[in-house]
């Protein structure tokens, strides 16, 4: 009866999940405190705040820099219309899809693909976490990280072009970031995916940045056709920070088929690295 019952505790798929769970907690602290001590959690925020100020400071002040730029003829009268609050916040996140993307990919490159050339992949997995749980744990940071510094960077940005150019509504400003933070999510997916195919962190950032913009730039040339697809997300984003007013059906299906995409992706990453590590 005793030796049933340690059986039965040994099977008991609640204790299994709850074990599982409490490995992949672990496995996301040790990300954390990764990012931590290469100070990613500190200077990639800080570049996504700076490019949030950056851009309604510029934007304000353009007609006294370009007055003092010293190229124009003497007697010159600047004149240039200040946007709407509204705009300025859609340049910002047109900002963030350039160069804010970029410092997030390459913080994320070496991701898996670091790891498993030094051999801490391997290790870890020998350890009772599975596949699926490194993959997952990864991820998990990686979206932290990228969430966190779009909220700081947006935040910083709404509150600076509050105070030199006009007020938006919070709410307009709350859905454009969950919309942007969707496609960032989706390009940090890419990243990770590819980071776990292939072995250079170099041709991983090539590879989820080329793929970033294909997918944008389908979407934008076919918005009719691809309209749904994760490349529209940036799009939807910028009209709801404008003030637009994007399908909402078209936009429905965008986040549908992301997060489904995302979740795939996940899926695939884990088996990649199954399959490499049973090879190597």
């Amino acid at each position: 009866m005793k030796g049933a019952a340690n059986t039965s505790n040994k099977l008991d798929p609640t204790s299994f999940m709850t074990s599982s769970f409490i490995r992949y907690l672990v496995m996301v602290q040790k990300e954390l405190l990764e990012q931590a001590r290469s100070y990613k959690l500190l200077w990639v925020p800080l570049v996504f705040v700076l490019l949030g100020i950056m851009q309604p400071v510029s934007t304000y002040y353009m007609p006294v820099i370009l007055e003092h730029a010293g190229s124009l003829p003497e007697g010159t009268v600047i004149d240039i219309p200040m946007p709407l609050g509204a705009e300025v916040l859609a340049q910002t996140l047109q900002q963030f899809g350039t160069l804010g993307m970029l410092v997030l990919v390459l913080a994320c490159m070496g991701t898996v693909s670091g790891e498993r050339l030094s051999g801490v992949s391997a290790i870890i997995l020998v350890k009772p976490i599975s596949a699926s749980a490194y993959i997952s744990s990864k991820w998990t940071s990686m979206l932290l990280l990228a969430w966190g510094s779009l909220a700081a960077g947006y935040l910083a940005s709404w509150y600076y072009t509050g105070l030199l150019i006009g007020e938006t509504p919070i709410v307009q400003a709350y859905e454009s970031m969950l919309v942007y933070g969707l496609w960032l999510s989706a390009v940090m997916t890419i990243t990770l995916l590819f980071s776990t195919w292939l072995r250079s962190s170099a041709a991983a950032a090539f590879a989820a940045l080329g793929g970033a913009l294909m997918l944008t730039l389908l979407a934008s040339l076919f918005p009719k056709q691809l309209g749904w697809t994760p490349g529209a997300l940036s799009g939807f984003a910028y009209q709801l920070a404008a003030a637009g007013t994007p399908d909402s059906s078209t936009l429905s299906a965008a986040v549908v088929v992301t997060i489904v995409c995302m979740l795939g992706s996940i899926s695939l990453a884990a088996l990649q690295l199954r399959k490499s590590l049973a090879a190597e």
